[in-house]
């Protein structure tokens, strides 16, 4: 797929998102790959984004999510500081690479008034329990009665999901969290994850 029917499809799934509550069929999931393209700063931003932290942010940072990603719940723990002190706005991406439920939730999410009201609440009502777990403590459940999978999935989201993911495999991210920052010289750069020790590589200093 070169980069002008990525792009295509990104925007024709979001413009499609509007009938979102008229849905004419279910969505399959079947995501047909082709081509890596090459993908832009403006590419990120056109995608249905959902944000974390202030506008007026000076750094912002794009973010793949899966609602189901143990390790982007901690990520999102990790980065209050950067985020609650203005100082980096996260956008995240929603994809659907791990569980059965992950499409719905994220169909869910994109689908809500208030997405970034509803992300916070989510990841914040997970984030302690997460963090334990990963911590050697006990597991930690990702049924949450307050974001019920949406069933079945509108096609536009659908495609949307689609345009998302293929925009993380173009940027040569195989899951979750795929974080991508852009440089002083305006080039962008990727990371599959990011340790706690090494967030400020990635936010930038407190």
């Amino acid at each position: 797929m070169n980069k002008l029917s990525l792009l295509s499809l990104a925007v024709a799934a979001t413009l499609a998102f509007a009938s979102v509550e008229a849905p004419a069929a279910q969505w399959t999931g079947a995501l047909q790959r082709q081509g890596a393209a090459s993908v832009s700063w403006d590419d990120l931003a056109r995608t249905k984004w959902i944000a974390d932290g202030r506008d007026d942010a000076p750094r912002k940072v794009y973010v793949f999510m899966d609602a189901n990603c143990k390790y982007c719940t901690k990520f999102w723990s990790d980065a209050r500081p950067w985020v609650d002190s203005g100082k980096v706005q996260l956008r995240y991406i929603m994809v659907a690479v791990i569980a059965p439920t992950s499409a719905g939730k994220a169909a869910t999410l994109l689908a809500d008034a208030d997405p970034a009201k509803r992300l916070f609440s989510y990841e914040q009502a997970h984030a302690f329990g997460v963090v334990r777990m990963m911590a050697g403590g006990p597991h930690h459940s990702w049924d949450d009665p307050n974001l019920q999978p949406m069933l079945p999935i509108p096609p536009a989201v659908g495609l949307m999901l689609d345009a998302h993911e293929e925009l993380m495999h173009a940027l040569g991210l195989k899951g979750t969290p795929g974080i991508v920052v852009r440089g002083l010289d305006g080039k962008i750069a990727t990371r599959p994850g990011v340790t706690t020790d090494d967030l400020p590589l990635v936010l930038g200093s407190l």
